[in-house]
Parts: structure tokens; C-alpha cells; sequence
């Protein structure tokens, strides 16, 4: 029994869905099928969760949405021609969208309601056309496949008493057709994942109905062990363990949406990328365990928009609290840290740029110069970071040796390095501008050297 998820570029056009209809229709294995809204069809297109979510903007600040709304349906209009289908569905579409407009009041919830409209449109769509060539095929609402969620718009987690509810739809006949990105509170409230959720639906549903596989169907074969954009026909990764590919997708991988792997991950379900229009290639397994490693670096990971916030205290380590106390700051300031690297008199707190406002670094200083006595405190901004990634590399003695040397030949300062317990990946940080010169030669190294690693 598998699960199988197909992203925004699997189900962008009427093309791409009858791909996708074609590799349903090879498996009869594939009996839970998890559907993202529609993506871009090409470079300049505007994905459909993206001019929803304009809608909404529009709708909210008492602008005119009609333009939108009609981009919205030409969009489905387009699918559902070229498919042979009713055009029921595209009305449906335009009615359930315009109700939400006008009958919630919310702005949260809207804002969930319609991001989450593209998947559950384009499920529909999916499952009218598998019965249109003769697949039992039905829509589930993720209410009716029973995901419950945290009350966390935009940002909602799945509770366990989900799977259980789940779980019941082994007992479904024919394929199942589920919308990803969204469930519903226990209150019966629409409530979307973070974006790019639809991953975690996929991994939801496969942990609940305990698939033998889940099978991630984006727009390439395989995972790479470093960006294509940066190193021309990278290293194709044929395993990964979940470890490793949650530190690549937390840093900087987009082939996968970081939280998915972790409801996977807790019932040990393998996970395999594939390829939507190359689906007899072998794809990239992502196991708890590997039996072959093949040498301590699997991947190098890459991503900007950092910044540095950096204390100095003489005799920081005597002071109890100290840690706590700063991070507690940051708590009250609504801002969450990425990593916090310190020696005995000083302390350095990594965050992403985009939760510091010109304000809220002033109010920042001015507390912590305050309420910690600090000798020194600054903020730099423009950092990147660029993370090694292998299970057991803390074992290799000189992992770090080679990634410092490489990094150096590059002719690249390290600001800083960061492994402290893990044993699956060592971060390096660096201005933003070094990030693809430092890829590169971390990458030949690591990937196409013969030196020896132990």
C-alpha cells in the first residue's frame, strides 16, 4: 500500500495530470493520493495558492477582486477543458470562493480558507478525471480523512488523535483523493500547515494508514547532494536517512518541505522522491537506516538571510542565568534563533533576518545593554550558511580538516562554526556573497577529490 504526493509543478496543467493519472493508474499499490494546489506551468506563471492568496489581500483592504477571480477560474477552466471535464467544478469554485469572501469574518481563518482552496479544487479536479478513464477514484476531505490540527493558523500541527481516525480509511474502496496543506481543528475550523505543507499531508496520511512507501512525485529524479544552480550536474544521492534529509531540507534544500519527514519518521515509513515525468527512474530513498553510507558527507546545504546578534560580558560563564536570560529576551520580542554558539565571555545568537525591523533591533540593544549589563552587544546582518551534512561524520577525524580547507582555498573568512552535539551535520557561517564560491570548493573536495576521508 502507498501513498503517493504529487507537488505544485506534478499537477500544473492538464498535461501534468494526465501523467500524473498515468502513474496512478500503473500502481495499483497507489491507493492514497495527496494533491498540492497548482504550481507555475511556466517561469513568469503565478501559482494558483499565490493568486489566492492576493485575493485575499485585495478582499481584506477593500480593493477590487473581480480581475483575480477570474484569473483563478481561467486557470481551472483551462485544466478542466483540456481534460474533458464539467464545468461544474470551475463553478464550484467561483461560488465557494466568493461565499468566503462575503461570510468570514476572520482574517486568519479567510486567509487559511483560501490558500487552502487551490488543493482542495485541484483534488476534485484529479479525482473527476481518474473515474472520467475509468479508475474508482473518490475526493476525501481532510476533514472526512480525519487530520485534526492545532488551532495555529498558517502554522497549524497535526494532533495525535488523528491517526487513529486515519487509519479508517484503509477500509475505503478504490483510490482516495486527498487535498494536502490544510486540516481542521477540533472545532471543525479550516486550518492550513506552514507553507508548503502538502508534504506534510502526504507524510500525515502514509503514517496514519501505515503505507509500506511514500512517494514524493516533484520535478526531479533525485535529490542532489548540493544546489544545481551552484554546481553544474551535481552527485545524484540514492539514500538518505530521515536525519539527513531533514538537516538538507532545514538548510536550504527545497526538494522538501522540512517538517514533512517527522510523522513519517515516527512510524519508520520509508520515503522515496521521484520524478513526475521520468517515473521509472529510481528516485532517492529516505530510510531510518542506511546499510552502505558511502562516505561521511551526503550533502552540502546552503541558505541566506541571516543575521548575528553578538554579546560580550567579561566572566559571562560564572553567571547563572545568563543564557537563559538573553534567550528569554528574544522569546518576549517574538523572535525564534537558528543557532547560539558561545564561548566564556561571549555569547552569539543566529536568527533569521526577516524578524528584525529597524525598532525592534533598537529595542533589542536597549534591553539587553539593559536587563544582562553587557560590556558589548551588536547585530551584523548578510550572513549565509553553509552546512555539511553525513550520519556519523563526528566519527571521520578529519572531516573538519577538509571542510576548513576547502573553505579556505576558496579564500573565504569563516565567521563561525557550529556542531556542538550533532552527529549528522557541521555548519559554517560566512557572508552571503561567499555562499557559491564556498559550495563549489566544498563540493569538489568532498565529491571529487581522492583524498581519503577516515
Amino acid at each position: 500500500m502507498k501513498v503517493a504526493k504529487f507537488g505544485g509543478s506534478s499537477v500544473a496543467s492538464a498535461d501534468m495530470l494526465q501523467k500524473v493519472a498515468n502513474i496512478i493508474q500503473e500502481d495499483a499499490e497507489r491507493k492514497f493520493i495527496v494533491v498540492s494546489a497548482p504550481g507555475k506551468r511556466f517561469d513568469d506563471d503565478i501559482k494558483v495558492t499565490d493568486l489566492f492568496i492576493k485575493l485575499g489581500e485585495q478582499h481584506i483592504s477593500g480593493k477590487e477582486t473581480e480581475s483575480t477571480l477570474q484569473q483563478i477560474t481561467e486557470r481551472f477552466l483551462s485544466i478542466t477543458k483540456e481534460l474533458d471535464l464539467s464545468d461544474e467544478i470551475v463553478e464550484r469554485i467561483k461560488k465557494e470562493t466568493t461565499f468566503l469572501l462575503k461570510e468570514t469574518g476572520n482574517t486568519a481563518h479567510l486567509k487559511d480558507a483560501l490558500k487552502a482552496m487551490g488543493e482542495d479544487s485541484l483534488a476534485r479536479v484529479l479525482s473527476a478525471y481518474l473515474n472520467k478513464i475509468g479508475l474508482n477514484a473518490n475526493y476525501v476531505n481532510p476533514k472526512d480523512a480525519g487530520i485534526i490540527v492545532s488551532d495555529q493558523p498558517g502554522d497549524a500541527q497535526v494532533l495525535d488523535s488523528s491517526y487513529e481516525k486515519i487509519y479508517q480509511l484503509r477500509n475505503k474502496e478504490g483510490i482516495s483523493v486527498i487535498p494536502g496543506f490544510f486540516g481542521y481543528t477540533e472545532k471543525g475550523v479550516l486550518t492550513t500547515f506552514p507553507r508548503g505543507g502538502s508534504d506534510i499531508t502526504g507524510s500525515i496520511i502514509a503514517a496514519g494508514v501505515e503505507a509500506d512507501l511514500y512517494e514524493n512525485f516533484t520535478d526531479v529524479s533525485s535529490v542532489y547532494c548540493v544546489n544545481p544552480n551552484i554546481v553544474e550536474n551535481p552527485v545524484e544521492i540514492k539514500a538518505l536517512t530521515y536525519k539527513e534529509m531533514r538537516e538538507l531540507s532545514y538548510s536550504g534544500f527545497s526538494v522538501f518541505h522540512d517538517e514533512a519527514l517527522i510523522p513519517a519518521f515516527n512510524k519508520n515509513i520509508p520515503v522515496c522522491i521521484k520524478n513526475t515525468n521520468e517515473p521509472q527512474a529510481p528516485g532517492t530513498m529516505i530510510v531510518a537506516k542506511k546499510e552502505n553510507y558511502n562516505g561521511p558527507v551526503v550533502g552540502i546545504a546552503s541558505d541566506k538571510g541571516f543575521s548575528s546578534i553578538y554579546v560580550g560580558k567579561y566572566l559571562m560563564n560564572r553567571e547563572l542565568g545568563f543564557g537563559r536570560n538573553l534567550l528569554n529576551i528574544l522569546v518576549e520580542e517574538g523572535i525564534s534563533f537558528e543557532h547560539a554558539p558561545s564561548g566564556i565571555d561571549s555569547m552569539s545568537v543566529i536568527v533569521r533576518s526577516n524578524q528584525l525591523t529597524e525598532k525592534k533591533e533598537e529595542r533589542l540593544i536597549r534591553r539587553i545593554k539593559q536587563e544582562l549589563n553587557v560590556d558589548n552587544i551588536s547585530i551584523n546582518h548578510g550572513l549565509g550558511m553553509v552546512v555539511i551534512v553525513g550520519e556519523g561524520m563526528s566519527q571521520r577525524v578529519n572531516v573538519a580538516a577538509i571542510a576548513t580547507t576547502a573553505i579556505a582555498k576558496a579564500g573565504v573568512n569563516i565567521q563561525m562554526i557550529n556542531q556542538g552535539s550533532s552527529d549528522v551535520s557541521m555548519m559554517f557561517g560566512i557572508r552571503e556573497e561567499d555562499i557559491d564560491v564556498t559550495v563549489k570548493s566544498l563540493y569538489q573536495d568532498f565529491f571529487e577529490s581522492s583524498m581519503p576521508v577516515r
